[in-house]
């Protein structure tokens, strides 16, 4: 039995960059299209390997930039055949432009009422729409901060799928499932939880390229086809290749993604990457277990991440 994999990139401003005072087009530079391993770079990669990718594609920043930026972004996703869902961060509702970040909106969709969530929702959805994306069909909270009248929310507005639920992020990530919970399932909409794999007894890593090295993707790739499992989730950002200042490729990060479609190639029968618009035929409720914990994965991850944070993030 395959099992469909969810290659996710989510797609927006940084707000680290409009609090340092850059002006639209540096933000848009530093977030979408940083030192030459953005949004081009990655579409151009997954063309090459043939991989399909969700592009959750924050419109919010529209409200004080206008369209532009937005419609930007999404031309050249489905331009390239991936798609575009929604993605929502809602602390750019009180944002103002050269502010400097002073002002804002709550950061986490979770403080929002039903009501309040419901406008956000459909607020969103027509900004994504009027920058030229198709109705959305899937949806996830920016920081993972969904909860249950998120989903409430998302059923009444007719989405058909949620992935917020991230038990690394479990603080914020309030639907209400156990951290562990990474099978699809029924909740109000089809949750498709973000794969984590174990860390330690009671704390869990998520499937993001920053997150994971080679060696723990490649075995959470391998547990996922020998356990069977109903899908995998894995969640990158069009910034993470760069470093956080936005101006030279992260060589760490750059790596891993290549390696990461270099494994989806390799697996393709058993590990095919899909589209939520495609409506896959998903097996809901079982009972997927992650990657068990492994001391010696841990140290190689824990030392390439000593090279990419002291080494690759400090090149300005």
């Amino acid at each position: 039995m395959a099992t469909p994999v969810f290659l996710t990139i989510d797609t927006e401003f940084a707000w680290r960059h409009h609090a340092a005072g850059l002006d639209v087009a540096d933000l848009y530079d530093r977030s979408i299209e940083p030192a030459g391993v953005g949004l081009t770079y990655q579409l151009r990669r997954l063309a090459e390997h043939d991989l399909k990718a969700c592009f959750f594609v924050d419109p919010m920043p529209a409200l004080i930039f206008g369209l532009a930026p937005i419609r930007r972004m999404i031309e050249p996703i489905l331009a390239a055949g991936q798609e575009v869902q929604l993605h929502l961060h809602p602390n750019w509702t009180g944002a103002k432009a050269g502010d400097r970040g002073a002002t804002y909106g709550r950061f986490q969709l979770h403080e929002y009422s039903l009501a309040e969530q419901i406008d956000l929702l459909r607020g969103a959805t027509d900004l994504l729409v009027a920058a030229g994306a198709p109705r959305p069909v899937a949806f996830r909270a920016g920081g993972y901060a969904a909860n249950d009248d998120t989903l409430r929310a998302l059923a009444e507005l007719g989405f058909l799928y949620d992935s917020s639920h991230n038990g690394a992020e479990i603080a914020d990530s309030r639907t209400g499932l156990a951290p562990s919970q990474i099978a699809p399932l029924r909740a109000r909409v089809t949750e498709v939880p973000v794969t984590v794999i174990a860390e330690a007894p009671g704390l869990w890593r998520h499937f993001q390229l920053c997150a994971l090295s080679a060696a723990e993707t490649e075995a959470a790739l391998d547990h996922a086809v020998a356990g069977e499992h109903a899908a995998v989730t894995i969640v990158s950002h069009g910034f993470e290749l760069a470093n956080r200042l936005g101006t030279r490729p992260n060589a760490v990060h750059v790596r891993r993604f290549d390696a990461l479609c270099r494994m989806l190639v390799e697996r393709r029968a058993m590990l095919p990457t899909v589209h939520f618009a495609d409506r896959p035929d998903l097996t809901l409720g079982q009972d997927d277990r992650p990657l068990a914990r492994s001391a010696l994965r841990r140290r190689r991850r824990q030392a390439e991440q000593l090279w990419s944070n002291w080494v690759a993030e400090r090149k300005a």
